[in-house]
């Protein structure tokens, strides 16, 4: 009997262009999808529970032998992004040796702050894990958070938090390129196993065209609760997100590889091995 595949899901609102079509059985496909925070999907990734799955651009440069990488899709920014945001209380030059609260469902953005705090804003704060919106409503909030996701759109007002940094921003600024912030990719495994019966990469970027040319749809399903107004959603996801991996985002990847290499948190920059079906 065949293995059931499994593909993961980001539970964010940017992947539903990707995701809506699949869930809704518009495009028939043979997987069963998981959904669960970035974290939770790179460890099940590695652990060889999902064949397929979105995945931070900072999981497939820690362990890029176990993947193949989906060519011209990811999920990243050329400007601001609106949901990965550094909220502060004080300016953020004044944050060195003060404590910013990082959230554990993502590896990329908590690698891009570090990053930016020390390079470009030369500031060392001190780091602690924990939930941001418990910590929010804790007697003692924090000085300063990363939000990533929906909590970020949600939060991203706050008016206790009036200095905030968009992170796709101010990476633009620093380095004139897009950022990356997530990847889809293929277990080598599954792949050299023969266990797909159609191209899997294939299946995703159809979802992806599918998704951006019925954005009326997925207007309609994200409005529903969603702290954004109708056009703050269309700017988000006209503006805020992109969709593709075509040579600039290529070289905006390379780029925060490279600087993770130089500041020691990778060993060097991977090669992007895509799947070819």
């Amino acid at each position: 009997m065949r293995q059931p595949l499994r593909l993961g899901r980001i539970g964010y609102l940017n992947v539903l262009p990707i995701y809506h079509p699949l869930e809704a059985g518009i495009l028939p496909h043979d997987f069963e999808i998981v959904a669960g925070p970035p974290a939770l999907l790179n460890d099940m990734m590695a652990r060889g529970e999902l064949q397929v799955s979105s995945a931070s651009c900072f999981e497939y440069a820690r362990r890029p032998e176990r993947y193949y990488l989906v060519g011209d899709l990811s999920i990243g920014s050329r400007g601001p992004v609106m949901s990965v945001l550094l909220m502060s209380r004080i300016p953020v030059e004044e944050l060195d040796d003060k404590e910013i609260l990082i959230s554990g469902e993502t590896h990329t953005s908590v690698a891009l702050l570090r990053l930016l705090m020390t390079s470009r804003y030369g500031i060392a704060p001190r780091y602690a894990t924990g939930s941001v919106t418990r910590a929010l409503r804790s007697g003692t909030p924090p000085v300063a958070f990363l939000a990533i996701g929906d909590e970020a759109l949600r939060l991203r007002r706050h008016p206790d938090y009036p200095h905030r940094i968009d992170m796709a921003q101010a990476w633009r600024e620093w380095t004139g390129l897009p950022f990356i912030f997530g990847l889809w990719v293929i277990s080598r495994e599954a792949a050299d196993a023969g266990m797909f019966g159609e191209d899997p990469a294939d299946l995703l970027r159809r979802a992806r065209d599918w998704g951006l040319a019925h954005m009326d749809v997925i207007l309609e399903l994200t409005g529903l609760g969603c702290p954004l107004t109708r056009e703050e959603l269309i700017t988000y996801y006209r503006d805020g997100l992109v969709y593709s991996l075509g040579p600039e985002e290529r070289e905006g990847l390379i780029c925060f590889y490279g600087k993770l290499a130089d500041a020691g948190v990778i060993s060097e920059v991977p090669p992007l091995c895509f799947y070819e079906g």
